[in-house]
């Protein structure tokens, strides 16, 4: 199996929203977002399949190692030697890997986040970093489209802190600030036991306002040049934004199950949106 091919079945058979996306992508973008992808993937599996903390600590620093190893040419892993090509050609940043890296890392640190600013620097090493090499991958001529990816960056990891509340609260984890559920008065351990409540759907319709507005700050900040380029990242905020919306109109009954979409509707909304843009 070659690296690219490597790359190509994990992208795959996550089944991520993000993976339709690239379909539409020249083979040379296709490869690159999608070995950017599979590291993504690796690292985020090291912390959420590795039950012995200090054994994930050491594989992320492995990782460390290995993204230094690639940017000094002697890649190692699959992942890494599908990325490395591409490093130079879309301007892919070493301080971004290792910012991937270090948001994994923070969460065998801590469980809980007292606010939202505490949240949202999280919040930007695993998903900001990532939508910064996303749009360098995609095209862009403009510094402002950096910008626009940061932000629709937290969107989606907005998104997924949302649609996640239950499964992530299974496994001890509450992404939630504490002040926000301290104003909304929904305590940890409902969050832990799945209760479900007219507090809890508040504390959630807050939860989904607040991402609306950086989706909405996000397209506000990308330019027009730039645009069509981006299609694929405008894709995903068609999907994550459909999402948001299903969430909603089910009453946030976030904690009891796992929302998702179909594949066929992920699929119409990429063709939608890239035919649109």
């Amino acid at each position: 199996m070659s690296p690219q091919e490597y790359c190509q079945q994990k992208a795959a058979k996550s089944g991520s929203s993000f993976y339709y996306s690239f379909l539409f992508l020249p083979p040379q973008r296709r490869l690159a977002i999608t070995a950017l992808y599979a590291f993504c993937r690796e690292v985020d599996d090291v912390v959420d399949e590795c039950t012995d903390t200090a054994i994930a600590r050491t594989t992320l620093n492995w990782w460390r190692n290995e993204v230094n190893n690639m940017l000094a040419g002697t890649p190692a892993h699959p992942v890494t030697q599908a990325l490395a090509p591409h490093v130079e050609t879309f301007n892919i940043k070493g301080e971004h890997l290792h910012a991937v890296i270090n948001g994994m890392e923070m969460d065998l640190d801590q469980t809980r986040y007292l606010d939202f600013i505490a949240l949202e620097r999280y919040c930007w090493h695993v998903a900001s970093a990532v939508g910064i090499m996303s749009a360098s991958i995609f095209g862009c001529t403009n510094p402002r489209t950096l910008e626009y990816a940061e932000k629709l960056g937290l969107a989606f990891q907005l998104t997924n802190i949302i649609r996640d509340v239950g499964e992530d609260a299974r496994r001890g984890r509450i992404y939630l600030p504490i002040n926000e559920c301290q104003t909304y008065n929904v305590p940890a351990s409902e969050l832990l036991n799945a209760k479900h409540s007219e507090r809890f759907e508040a504390l959630m319709r807050f939860q989904v306002e607040r991402a609306q507005t950086y989706y909405d700050a996000a397209f506000a900040l990308l330019p027009a040049e730039d645009k069509r380029a981006q299609r694929p990242g405008l894709i995903m905020a068609a999907i994550y934004h459909s999402l948001l919306n299903e969430i909603a109109d089910d009453g946030f009954h976030v904690l009891q199950h796992r929302l998702s979409l179909t594949p066929i509707r992920k699929l119409w909304l990429a063709w939608k949106t890239w035919v649109r843009n």
